[in-house]
C-alpha cells in the first residue's frame, strides 16, 4: 500500500513509499482508512520544526476515519464494515496514574499516530478497540476526518478553561483549532468572541464570522490588543485562547487579558520567547497549558457533531488523493486552503 512517510530527521523528509498492511493483535482492529485531515503539525514534520523526537520512519497522518475491515480475536464492540473514527493515542501505558484516572492523552510513555507509530495517509491502520467511536449517522467520512480538532478545542476550552456565559473569549490564530475553538465558545455561551489573524488569513477570518465570532481582527493592519480593549471598555477579556503560539502571540495574550483572567495556549512555539511574563502577576492572570484529548471530549463532542451543534464541513477546502500530499501539505502551509483532506489510492 502506498503511504506518506517521514524518513528523516530534516526538512523535506517526506515521501511517498510502499509500506505493508499492518498486523492487528487479539485487542486491535484493522481500519481501512477513507479520509485524513492534514494537520498543522503535519506541515512541521514535513519541515522538521519539531523539538520532540519523531520516530522515524513513520507513516504520518491522525486525524482519520473509516471502515472496520478485520477484528482480533478479543475485539467484542466492534464488527466488520463498522462506520469509526479513531483518537489519536495510538499506545499508553495503561498503568500510570494518568492512564487510571482517564487523562491518558498525559501518559509519559503515550505514543500518537503519525510520530509514534505508523498513522493514516496510506490505505490501512491498526487500532486498539478503546479508542475507536461510531461516526455519526448523515456525517460523511470527510467531515468525520476533522472530529479531532474539534476535540482539541474542546479539551482546551470546556476541561481546561473557566468560560462562563457572558463572557468576552478572544482567540488568537484563525486556524482549524483556532476555529473550532470559536465555535467551542459559542456553545459555552460566550458573549462577545474576537478572532484575530494576520494578513493571508483573510479567507479564515471570514470563515471565523460563519462559525460564531463577533468581531474579526486583522492584526497586521490593526492592534488587536487596543480593538479588545475598545470593545471592553478597557477591562480585557475574560479568556484569551492562543491557537497561534509565537512569542508575539503570547505578549498579545497578557495584555489583552483583564484582571484575574486566563490565557489558554493550544498552539506550540518551539523557539525561545525573550519577552517577560510579569503581566502575569501584576494581572493575576492563570495561564493554562492544554494538550490533547481524551474519552469523555470525544463522547461530547461527536454528540455535538449528532445534533449540529458543531460542523466541520465549511473547514474542508479540498479533498485530494495521497499522491498528491505535497499539493495539499502546501496549500495549508501557504493558507490558502483551511482544511485538507487526503484520501488513500488503490
Amino acid at each position: 500500500m502506498l503511504a506518506v512517510v517521514k524518513y528523516g530527521q530534516e526538512d523535506g523528509m517526506v515521501e511517498l513509499r510502499d509500506a505493508p498492511v499492518p498486523q492487528i493483535g487479539d485487542n486491535d482492529v484493522l481500519l481501512e482508512v477513507k479520509a485524513t485531515g492534514v494537520c498543522g503539525s503535519d506541515i512541521e514534520m514535513w519541515r522538521h520544526h519539531f523539538t520532540f523526537q519523531v520516530n522515524t520512519p513513520v507513516i504520518l497522518g491522525h486525524e482519520f476515519c473509516g471502515v472496520i475491515a478485520e477484528t482480533g480475536k478479543d475485539v467484542t464492540k466492534w464488527q466488520k464494515g463498522d462506520r469509526v473514527i479513531s483518537e489519536t493515542s495510538a499506545y499508553v501505558c495503561g498503568k500510570c496514574y494518568f492512564c487510571k484516572s482517564g487523562e491518558y492523552n498525559m501518559c509519559p510513555d503515550r505514543l500518537g499516530y503519525g510520530y509514534g507509530v505508523d498513522g493514516a495517509f496510506t490505505n490501512y491502520v491498526k487500532v486498539r478497540q478503546e479508542i475507536l467511536h461510531p461516526i455519526p449517522e448523515g456525517l460523511s467520512f470527510e467531515e468525520a476526518a476533522i472530529t479531532e480538532p474539534i476535540c482539541v478545542a474542546y479539551n482546551a476550552l470546556v476541561m481546561r478553561s473557566r468560560i462562563h456565559p457572558g463572557d468576552t473569549v478572544a482567540v488568537i490564530g484563525p486556524g482549524p483549532i483556532g476555529l473550532n475553538c470559536i465555535q467551542v465558545a459559542k456553545v459555552c455561551g460566550a458573549g462577545t468572541i474576537i478572532a484575530t489573524g494576520a494578513t493571508g488569513d483573510e479567507t479564515r477570518l471570514e470563515l471565523a464570522r460563519k462559525m460564531g465570532a463577533h468581531i474579526t481582527v486583522n492584526s497586521t493592519r490593526e492592534d488587536p490588543v487596543a480593538v479588545v480593549n475598545e470593545v471592553t471598555g478597557g477591562l480585557g477579556a475574560d479568556l484569551v485562547v492562543n491557537a497561534a503560539g509565537s512569542a508575539k502571540t503570547l505578549e498579545q495574550s497578557m495584555h489583552m487579558t483583564r484582571r484575574l483572567g486566563q490565557i489558554t495556549k493550544i498552539g506550540w512555539g518551539p523557539k525561545p520567547a525573550s519577552l517577560t511574563l510579569d503581566p502575569l502577576i501584576s494581572k493575576a492572570i492563570t495561564l493554562q497549558g492544554t494538550y490533547g484529548h481524551a474519552w469523555k471530549t470525544w463522547r461530547a463532542v461527536l454528540k455535538l457533531l449528532a445534533d449540529g451543534v458543531v460542523t466541520t464541513g465549511d473547514m474542508v477546502s479540498s479533498v485530494l488523493p495521497i499522491t498528491e500530499w505535497e499539493k495539499g501539505y502546501r496549500q495549508v502551509e501557504d493558507r490558502s486552503a483551511v482544511k485538507v483532506i487526503l484520501q488513500p489510492v488503490d
